[in-house]
């Protein structure tokens, strides 16, 4: 069963004004960086995939609250996607932390579920998206350690 909430994920244009905003609202930077690659492109289903991918964390919040942002570079994201799309701008999904994710994925395939990926490690984490209902992307997240 699902733990706690994780993280959402934002695909924006300018990433300095979302960062901004969401200051405001006592977020701060956690870390920044690129992702790209054979093993992005599969995870994300983004063929030569190229981002910036910030992590932001509520200060002080117990538990870890993260709000991510992706800046695609690769491909563009002017042009017209369905839900569900990991390029699409606005929500891209909602993270559940779990504790053992080998069987919370047996679990919910056993209720007709769909992976979207293969599991992945990515910061501390093993990661799995999951094909939710009208376009709704949900991730699960089991953490290495304390989280």
């Amino acid at each position: 069963m699902v733990q706690r909430f994780d993280h959402v994920t934002f695909v924006v244009n300018d990433v300095p004004r979302a960062k901004s905003f969401f200051s405001l609202l006592g977020f701060v930077e956690d870390k920044t960086v690129v992702i790209s690659g054979p093993k992005f492109a599969a995870y994300m289903a983004v063929p030569g995939i190229e981002a910036e991918h910030v992590t932001l964390v509520l200060a002080d919040a117990s538990p870890r609250t993260e709000i991510q942002l992706l800046n695609y570079r690769h491909p563009a994201t002017d042009r017209h996607v369905e839900p569900g799309d990991p390029t699409r701008h606005g929500f891209n999904h909602i993270c559940f932390a779990v504790k053992n994710m080998e069987a919370e994925i047996e679990r919910l395939q056993k209720h007709g579920v769909a992976l979207l990926n293969t599991m992945m490690d990515f910061h501390s984490r093993k990661l799995v998206f999951l094909k939710g209902p009208e376009g709704i992307v949900v991730e699960l997240a089991e953490w290495n350690g304390d989280g």
